[in-house]
């Protein structure tokens, strides 16, 4: 029982959200990179890239399901690591807020993995048609609008709870104050503004990496002769 019980502290400690968190950023930061290089991220996109870069995103698609496992553990771990100190309404948004942001990337990618499919059943006829607008206009809007929206939210709420409790560094809190409230104004207006929000996870992670790292190690107590 004790073996079991200090398996289950070890989950909670804060290096597992960290490395959660670092995997996140990595893995969702590789497929942004992909799909960037690959294709146009407005909504406008000429569908030019189904033919030789397809590829690319297909690998960028298949990235995004590992990222949001990741993203789970992240914020599964961070909430059990604040324990009772959660204020309810922020921890509300901030699991929601979490929640949403993940569900909707994975309705983008669905829609953009349904774009390749219907590519591959009709190469010529595929491109530029109705259907492909439709499809790449609503990924287009799921991802920057409204992912982007939430993942602002996500930040606000994270970075109040990060000065509330302490659990980190301040400046991280008072860095994604200034990355959410870019998010919140900029999102349609800026399309580079999709890593911000994987960067910032990444610092944060890193951060927690960081002070654990140098944190000095428990002195056990001394036993009675």
């Amino acid at each position: 029982m004790a073996e079991i019980a200090g398996t289950r502290g070890t989950l909670k400690t804060p290096r597992a959200a960290a490395i959660a968190g670092v995997l996140f950023s990595l893995l969702l930061l590789t497929s942004l990179a992909l799909i960037i290089q690959s294709m146009q991220i407005r909504a406008t996109d000429s569908g030019a890239w189904l033919d030789r870069q397809s590829w690319k995103v297909n690998i960028a698609l298949n990235l995004i399901p590992l990222a949001g496992i990741a993203f789970l553990w992240f914020v599964g771990v961070l909430r059990d690591r604040l324990g009772e100190a959660e204020d309810r309404l922020f921890a509300t948004v901030f699991l929601g807020s979490g929640l949403i942001f993940i569900g909707l990337v994975f309705a983008a990618a669905s829609v953009t993995g349904a774009i390749l499919a219907a590519h591959a059943a009709d190469p010529l006829g595929f491109d530029g048609s109705p259907a492909f607008r439709l499809g790449r206009s609503l990924a287009y809007h799921l991802t920057s609008i409204y992912a982007l929206k939430m993942a602002g939210v996500f930040m606000l709420t994270a970075s109040t709870m990060v000065l509330r409790t302490r659990f980190t560094a301040r400046w991280t809190a008072f860095l994604g104050y200034g990355a959410a409230a870019f998010i919140l104004l900029g999102s349609q207006v800026f399309d580079w503004t999709l890593v911000i929000f994987p960067m910032w996870v990444l610092v944060l992670s890193v951060n927690i990496l960081s002070e654990e790292y140098h944190r000095p190690a428990p002195v056990p107590p001394l036993r009675e002769r």
